[in-house]
């Protein structure tokens, strides 16, 4: 039976499923066996290898995911703690499963925090709009912060813990999970960004300086803004307003002039 759990968590691992959601044809070829031969060894069905691997130590599933569980469980114990106090062992046990699961499925702590992280960032929604990008410059940056608010403001509060983390430690986990997400992120920027300059709507600026101009005050706000709101109260402008305020300052920054390009207004922002 030893042999044919081995091969239960590697065909498990290869596919990034559970061990019960696996189908015996792929652990019969993992095994070098075929299916009929696999399943007379375990009488006939296969809960005798979904309880050998639970005997192993890891959990075969047939629930929603492990995956999924301790994704979900992680991201409510980032938001609850802090990454710092985030371990493998709270995990399994808000996830109710293993640490050898944990450890099949996310290859260590970093592997289900970069889970967490490009599940609960603004990653998912860059790529999407990179993906089906605005035509008009001003379309393309209110997009930007509006992609960035929703991530700062989503529930579980995963970014803003990222954050805390990277700034307090910037050789953590924090700055491990954004490294390992940066190249995607930058792409999308890139993606969204760069073909305002190539039209000239935007000045030629390096792409980490126009994403710099353009994230770097909206993250500040959002950062203090928990801090702002009891000390200023009515007199702090919503986040609508606020996202109005910093579009027009980029645009004001990096857009071309209307003047220097000979077009209008509008077309200064990308539009016809």
């Amino acid at each position: 039976m030893k042999e044919l759990v081995t091969a239960a968590l590697t065909a498990a691992k290869e596919r990034g499923q559970d061990v019960a959601d696996v189908p015996l044809t792929a652990i019969a070829t993992t095994a070098g066996i075929s299916r009929s031969t696999l399943l007379r060894r375990l009488g006939g069905s296969r809960a005798a290898l979904d309880e050998a691997v639970r005997e192993a130590g890891v959990d075969p599933g047939g629930r929603p995911p492990v995956r999924e569980r301790a994704i979900e469980a992680a991201a409510l114990l980032v938001a609850e703690r802090g990454l710092a106090g985030v371990t493998l062992d709270a995990v399994a046990d808000r996830a109710d499963c293993s640490l050898p699961s944990l450890h099949t499925v996310f290859e260590g702590r970093d592997g289900l925090l970069a889970a967490v992280f490009e599940r609960h960032s603004a990653l998912p929604g860059l790529e999407a709009l990179a993906a089906d990008p605005p035509e008009r410059l001003e379309d393309t940056v209110r997009a930007l912060h509006a992609t960035f608010v929703a991530a700062f403001a989503h529930e579980p509060r995963i970014v803003p813990a990222v954050f805390a983390d990277l700034l307090g430690r910037p050789d953590g986990p924090a700055a491990r999970v954004v490294a390992a997400n940066l190249p995607r992120t930058l792409d999308s920027l890139d993606r969204l960004l760069r073909p305002h300059v190539r039209a000239g709507r935007l000045r030629p600026l390096p792409t980490p300086v126009l994403i710099q101009l353009l994230l770097g005050p909206l993250l500040n706000h959002v950062l203090m803004r928990p801090v702002l709101e009891p000390a200023l109260g009515a007199g702090l402008p919503s986040m609508d307003e606020i996202v109005d305020i910093f579009v027009d300052a980029y645009l004001r920054a990096v857009a071309v002039p209307a003047a220097a390009s000979g077009s209008d207004g509008d077309a200064a922002r990308g539009g016809p």
